[in-house]
C-alpha cells in the first residue's frame, strides 16, 4: 500500500509568526496553509493505512487456518474480513497518490535538502513493497478458485508481508527526520547526504526506526484485532435476532471473536511496551518534545504523574499520587540522578545557548522558541495512551466474557463493540500528531543536544518558496471535498458488506476451483 505518515501534522504547531525564516506576512500564510494541506490529506489517508497492514497478516492467519483445517466455516469468515480488506486497499492507493506531489510542490526546500537521503527508502518502498503487495494482491482477489489452495494461500501472505514492508520503509524515512542518523552536511551544496555506504543502512535500522516500526505494526495489528472482535461479537447478537437460533453465532462469530480478541490482547500490549520504550528514547533525541508530553514545568527526579494540564506551568496541575511515576515512564528510573527530568523551559534554553551563533533565515537561535506546543503534545500522549489500556482491559474482559459455552447476547454490548472499532484509530492519530507536532518547529529534528552533524530543518525552511497561498487554498479546497467524497464512499462500501454478513448456506468459492465467480468480487 501506498503509505503515507503524517509528518505534517505540524498544521497546529506554535505560532507561525515567531517561527524565523518568514520575514513577509504571506510566507507566514503559505506556510500554514501547506502544513493544512498536508495533515487533512494524510490524516484522510492514514484511516486506511493501519487496517491494511493489520487486516493482512490477520486475513492470511484465517486463510491458513481455513486450508490447514479444511474449513468451510474459516473460509467464510476470511470471505467476509477481505471485502473490508479490499475495499480499505483501494481506498487507501486513491487517498495516497498525492502525497509524493506534496513533497516536490508544496515541500520543495524540504526535498532539495534531504531529497537525497529521504528518496532513497521511499523508492525501496515503491519499486519493491508496493509492486509486491500490489501484484500479489491482484493475484489473490482474481486467482480464487483459479489457483491450487497453496498457491492461492501463498498469494496473502505475499501481500501481507508486502504491506509490512512498505511500512518499513516508509517508517524508516519518517524516523530519520526525527532523528536524523546516517547523514551529513555537504558544505559546498548546503544538503544533507548519506554519510558512505553505511549511512543508508543507519537509516534503515536505526534505534528510532526499528522502534517506531515495531510501535506502528503493534497498533495496526491491535486495530485490526479490535474490527474482527467488533464485527464478530456485533454479529454474534445480530445473527441471533434475525435467525431466532444461536447457530450461527456460535459457529461462526464465536471463533472470529476469540481470534480477534486474542490478538487484541497481544496487540495492546505490544504497543504499550514499545510505546514506553519509545518514550525512553526520545529523552536523548528529542528531549524538548519529552518534556512537552510529560508536562515537566520544573527540573527534578521522582515527578507525579500530572493528568491535567494547564500549560502555563502554574503549579496548578492535577498529579496522580505516585512517587516516581512519571520518571520511571520517561527514563525507567523512579529516583536519583537517572531520573532526573529537564523542565521545557531549560531544555529551550539549552538549545539556544546550542544555536545560539547559527542564523536561521535572518534570526540568530538563541531568539528561536524550541518549544513544541505544550497542551497538544501533552493530551496527545494521554489520549493515545489511555486508548492503549482500554484496549487491553477490553480484550481481557471480552475473553472472559466468551469462555466455555458462552456468547455475549447483550444488543448495548454489541453496539458498544461496534463503537470501540474507531478507538485504536483515535490513538494511532493523536500518536502521529504527538510524533510530528512534539518535533517543532523542526521539520528535520536538530533538538538532540548530542547531535553534532549539522543536518537539521525548521519547517519554516522548508516550504516551497514558488507555491503561492492562493495555489495552496484553491488546492486544499480541493483535496479536501475530494476526499470527503472518498471518505463517503469508504464508509458507504464498508457498511453495505459489513451488514451483508456471510451466507452459511452458500458452498465457498474456495472450495470449488472452476467456480463462474473465480473473477468476480467474491470474498
Amino acid at each position: 500500500m501506498k503509505l503515507a505518515i503524517p509528518w505534517c501534522f505540524s498544521v497546529f504547531a506554535h505560532q507561525t509568526p515567531k517561527l524565523p525564516g518568514l520575514r513577509e506576512k504571506g510566507k507566514e500564510v503559505e506556510l500554514d496553509l501547506a502544513r493544512w494541506q498536508f495533515a487533512i490529506t494524510t490524516v484522510y489517508h492514514f484511516l486506511q493505512v493501519p487496517l491494511t497492514i493489520g487486516l493482512s497478516i490477520l486475513c492470511a492467519i484465517m486463510q491458513t487456518k481455513a486450508r490447514k483445517m479444511n474449513s468451510p466455516e474459516w473460509q467464510k469468515l476470511l470471505d467476509f474480513f477481505a471485502k473490508v480488506l479490499v475495499i480499505n486497499f483501494a481506498l487507501g492507493v486513491a487517498t495516497g497518490i498525492v502525497q509524493e506531489f506534496q513533497f516536490g510542490m508544496g515541500w520543495s526546500e524540504y526535498s532539495r535538502f534531504v531529497g537525497d537521503i529521504f528518496g532513497a527508502p521511499l523508492a525501496f518502498e515503491a519499486l519493491l513493497a508496493f509492486f509486491m503487495e500490489s501484484t500479489f494482491l491482484g493475484l489473490w482477489i482474481f486467482g480464487k478458485g483459479r489457483l491450487s489452495p497453496k498457491l492461492h494461500n501463498l498469494c496473502i501472505d505475499l501481500f501481507a508481508l508486502g504491506t509490512t514492508v512498505s511500512a518499513f520503509f516508509i517508517l524508516a524515512a519518517n524516523s530519520f527526520m526525527q532523528d536524523p542518523v546516517g547523514a551529513k552536511l555537504n558544505p559546498v551544496t548546503g544538503r544533507a547526504e548519506l554519510d558512505g555506504a553505511s549511512g543508508f543502512f543507519k537509516v534503515l535500522f536505526s534505534q528510532t526506526s526499528l522502534l517506531t516500526f515495531t510501535h506502528v505494526l503493534s497498533n495496526a495489528l491491535l486495530l485490526a484485532g479490535t474490527l474482527v472482535a467488533g464485527l464478530s461479537i456485533w454479529w454474534m447478537v445480530r445473527s441471533v435476532k434475525l435467525t431466532g437460533s444461536d447457530n450461527e453465532a456460535r459457529v461462526y462469530w464465536k471463533p472470529a471473536a476469540k481470534f480477534g480478541l486474542v490478538w487484541m490482547l497481544i496487540a495492546s500490549i505490544a504497543v504499550i511496551l514499545t510505546g514506553h520504550a519509545t518514550g525512553v528514547h526520545l529523552g536523548s533525541i528529542q528531549p524538548a518534545k519529552a518534556s512537552a508530553m510529560m508536562g515537566i514545568c520544573e527540573t527534578g527526579p521522582q515527578e507525579l504523574l500530572i493528568v491535567k494540564d494547564t500549560s502555563s506551568c502554574d503549579g496548578k496541575e492535577i498529579k496522580l499520587p505516585v512517587p516516581g511515576l512519571e520518571s520511571w515512564l520517561f527514563t525507567s528510573h523512579a529516583s536519583g540522578d537517572s531520573a532526573v527530568i529537564d523542565s521545557i523551559d531549560d531544555v529551550n534554553a539549552q538549545l539556544q545557548q546550542k544555536y545560539a551563533d547559527h542564523d536561521f533565515n535572518g534570526t540568530p537561535g538563541s531568539a528561536v522558541d524550541f518549544r513544541p506546543n505544550m497542551t497538544v503534545s501533552f493530551y496527545s500522549f494521554r489520549i493515545m495512551m489511555g486508548f492503549g489500556f482500554l484496549e487491553l482491559i477490553l480484550s481481557i474482559w471480552g475473553l472472559l466474557a466468551l469462555r466455555g459455552n458462552k456468547i455475549i447476547s447483550g444488543s448495548k454490548v454489541a453496539s458498544g463493540w461496534l463503537w470501540n472499532i474507531g478507538s485504536p484509530f483515535i490513538a494511532g492519530s493523536f500518536g502521529w500528531i504527538l510524533t510530528e507536532m512534539g518535533r517543532q518547529p523542526w521539520i528535520v529534528n536538530g533538538g538532540n543536544l548530542n547531535s553534532t552533524s549539522g543536518v537539521y530543518l525548521l519547517t519554516s525552511q522548508a516550504v516551497s518558496g514558488s507555491v503561492s497561498a492562493l495555489s495552496f487554498a484553491i488546492s486544499l479546497i480541493l483535496f479536501t471535498l475530494l476526499y470527503s467524497a472518498l471518505g463517503v464512499v469508504w464508509f458507504i462500501l464498508l457498511r453495505r458488506y459489513v451488514l451483508e454478513g456471510i451466507n452459511t448456506a452458500q458452498k465457498p468459492v474456495e472450495q470449488d476451483t472452476h467456480s463462474a465467480e473465480a473473477l468476480s468480487f467474491v470474498y
